[in-house]
């Protein structure tokens, strides 16, 4: 039986507040607080009142209708109030967007206890309740618009006299809810990382649940707010949703419990067809097309569209996800899916990412339960019809190629190419894949995510570049496993047989030595390798003796981009700024790279109440993305070493001068690799068969000589070869 209930007309507009009121306190007291102009308003004068009975207005109480002195009578019509609702200067205006122009005033509405700004313009509104609207703010031809007195606007919190049970959870990364969050509005990707994980710390994790609940005001009767010039048209429902300065709201269906943050420098949108509840919309996001979101945020400068489903999921900043599922995710900065047939469960997804059409990334079906993860680093790559299974994880820039992988997946080597050859019934993995083949993309990729951050408050130093503290440590992790491999592929050989029982570092030293001496013998081998698949299937590494002295070339231009952009002004400097420098665990906090120490210690600071709310973790963000530059100069001196064999008491001049030089070798590699890999699609024959001719192909796909990126990476190769010449000029080594 639906409850409804039935109370005197003369109720309609007041009590707003259904718990006790504080002592000495109306109703309004919290609606007082939140619009600060109610001492600018004054009564009707009996003109007015006559004028708005004459047109066709009522009020069950005239004296409780409150206007500013530029108030115009007649630019109230067919309106109904109900409480007392204040209105403030209406004059003979329209107001004009995307070509609507309506004419300021209050129209064919009923209104329940509102505040309205200047000039504003409320047409065709059947219901709207409990809510201060801006100036200049434009709301048409809306069904309903209300507020209720235990409104939380998409936070998880509860408030005065609500019990657990209504508490709105974010079940991340996990279906059966063991990495829930709260929800809150300002949550950055760090904060709902750092919340998700670390799960068997029970003091850290009351702690992130008391700072979201001290965030909030547990007191019932916050109204919904619509900030200035905001626009609100065609909408169905919208309840308990506050809105900033400048959005855009235009044919939505459902909109509740939300709180949708929007400004002038990055105005939020949400169009046609979009049913969101029980979530944040971040700065500047796009919402289009039939978009169903539940108990969500998305972070600024996100995007939803074309009937994109966002469920149980936070969405990183400079994202968009389009037609596709997406379900109990947690996906950090830069992340690209736009295919109606691609499919994202249960998955931990660090950015700069990129879903391909049949992806189905995170299938249960392998387990009693719905208790699977997938964790995959930067640059995560799934190619077409790419199918994973739970439990898995991988490296930083992994390229799947299309396959149905029947097994958990454990790829520690980054920058790599994942094969499932059923032919030979063999998982096969090639390391460097993107430097050897697609140079291109990886290195635009890095570019364009950086030309693309719109964010206007950058309070997470957010990493964009391929090589860097993260990806650089899995390449030594790498190394590792391509030596220990290859020594064993070697011994495996009858006639390499050996005659006593080797260690496990007898055998990586033999690969090492084989992998920088003896290139070729390296490339005669078949290399297996193990623990990368649940399975008891081979598992095989291609090209090992092309990906190896890759790898360590990439370490080396790692560590001279950054003793470059130290800029330290003499060789002497340089060793004082790094006399501490070594190698060390990185973690990939909401897109922010951050030694693992680091984070130990902000974890112990907010253990112990040294950090104590939202606002000083973002404040720790900060601090540490101020030292970022000089920890990764720290890191990148030490990985340097590392591979040289050589000490910071023993690296001399000559060894700095040396690196340098081979540093533009490779610099001068990559950029001819980028324009190599990019000629493949305009010398390919099939890739012309669509053109007539060379012309016509350059005037649809643009010409490989006016590609403005080739254009820009020569332009940096130069720009390298000279700031590298004047340091070791500067620097007398």
């Amino acid at each position: 039986m639906n409850n409804i209930q039935k109370r005197p007309l003369s109720d309609l507009g007041y009590n707003f507040i259904e718990t006790t009121l504080p002592k000495g306190k109306d109703e309004y007291y919290l609606r007082n607080e939140q619009w600060s102009r109610q001492d600018q308003y004054r009564k009707l004068t009996a003109y007015e009142i006559e004028a708005l009975v004459r047109n066709d207005n009522t009020s069950d109480d005239w004296n409780i209708i409150f206007v500013s002195n530029e108030f115009d009578p007649q630019l109230v019509q067919h309106c109904h109030f109900f409480g007392m609702v204040r209105i403030g200067k209406l004059e003979p205006y329209y107001l004009e967007f995307h070509n609507l122009r309506m004419p300021v005033g209050l129209y064919n509405s009923t209104i329940c206890a509102c505040d309205f700004g200047d000039n504003v313009v409320v047409h065709n509104v059947n219901y709207l309740s409990h809510y201060i609207l801006g100036n200049e703010v434009i709301v048409a031809n809306v069904n309903e618009m209300a507020t209720t007195d235990y409104a939380k606007f998409g936070n998880g919190i509860l408030k005065e006299g609500e019990n657990e049970s209504g508490r709105i959870w974010m079940e991340l990364c996990n279906e059966n809810g063991g990495r829930s969050v709260m929800p809150f509005d300002g949550m950055l990707p760090g904060d709902a990382y750092l919340w998700t994980r670390y799960r068997d710390d029970e003091q850290l994790q009351q702690q992130f649940k008391s700072f979201t609940e001290k965030q909030f005001d547990k007191r019932r009767g916050y109204y919904g707010m619509v900030g200035d010039r905001t626009v609100i048209k065609n909408c169905k429902m919208i309840k308990d949703v506050t809105i900033g300065t400048d959005a855009y709201l235009k044919g939505a269906n459902k909109l509740k419990n939300l709180t949708i943050n929007s400004n002038s420098e990055a105005s939020s949108q949400i169009g046609e067809g979009c049913e969101m509840v029980n979530g944040v919309v971040g700065f500047g996001c796009r919402v289009f097309y039939g978009v169903k979101a539940v108990r969500f945020v998305m972070a600024s400068h996100s995007q939803l569209k074309y009937g994109a489903r966002l469920i149980n999921s936070y969405l990183g900043n400079n994202a968009t996800i389009s037609c596709c599922e997406v379900l109990n995710s947690l996906i950090f900065p830069a992340h690209e899916q736009h295919h109606n047939n691609s499919f994202l469960c249960a998955a931990l997804i660090m950015g700069q990412s990129n879903m391909a059409a049949g992806a189905t990334i995170g299938s249960n079906h392998n387990s009693r339960g719905a208790d699977g993860e997938i964790i995959a680093g930067r640059g995560f790559w799934p190619g077409l019809c790419v199918s994973l299974k739970h439990n898995s994880r991988f490296a930083s820039f992994t390229l799947i190629s299309k396959g149905n992988y029947m097994s958990e997946l454990n790829i520690s080597i980054p920058f790599s190419l994942v094969v499932n050859d059923e032919h030979e019934n063999r998982l096969k993995i090639m390391p460097g894949y993107w430097f050897l083949y697609n140079m291109y993309a990886i290195a635009r990729n890095s570019w364009k995510y950086v030309d693309r951050d719109k964010r206007t408050d950058k309070l997470q130093l957010i990493e964009y570049d391929y090589l860097a503290p993260d990806s650089v440590e899995e390449i030594f992790q790498a190394l590792a496993i391509m030596e220990t491999a290859t020594g064993k592929a070697w011994y495996a050989l009858p006639e390499n047989a050996p005659k006593k029982e080797l260690t496990e570092k007898d055998i990586r030293k033999k690969g090492k030595d084989l992998l920088k001496n003896n290139l070729d013998e390296v490339a005669k081998l078949t290399i297996l390798s193990k623990g990368f698949e649940n399975s008891s299937r081979e598992v095989e590494l291609l090209k090992v003796h092309r990906a190896y002295p890759l790898f360590l070339e990439m370490i080396v231009l790692y560590a001279v981009k950054n003793i470059l952009a130290a800029g330290k002004p003499s060789f002497l400097a340089l060793q004082a700024a790094v006399k501490t420098a070594k190698r060390g665990d990185w973690l990939n906090i909401g897109g922010q790279l951050m030694k693992a120490d680091t984070v130990a210690t902000l974890k112990t600071k907010i253990k112990k109440n040294k950090i104590s709310s939202w606002t000083q973790v973002h404040s720790a963000y900060e601090e540490i993305g101020s030292e970022y530059a000089a920890d990764k100069l720290q890191h990148a001196v030490a990985c340097l070493l590392e591979i040289k064999d050589s000490s910071l008491k023993n690296m001399t001049t000559t060894d700095l001068a040396q690196w340098m030089n081979d540093s533009v070798s490779t610099m001068e590699w990559i950029t001819a690799q980028i324009k190599r890999s990019r000629e493949k699609d305009y010398k390919n024959p099939f890739r012309q068969l669509a053109y007539e001719s060379e012309k016509e192909m350059n005037a649809v796909v643009g010409s490989l000589e006016d590609n403005s990126f080739i254009k820009q990476t020569a332009e940096d190769l130069e720009m390298y070869k000279l700031q590298v010449q004047q340091t070791i000029g500067e620097w007398e080594l």
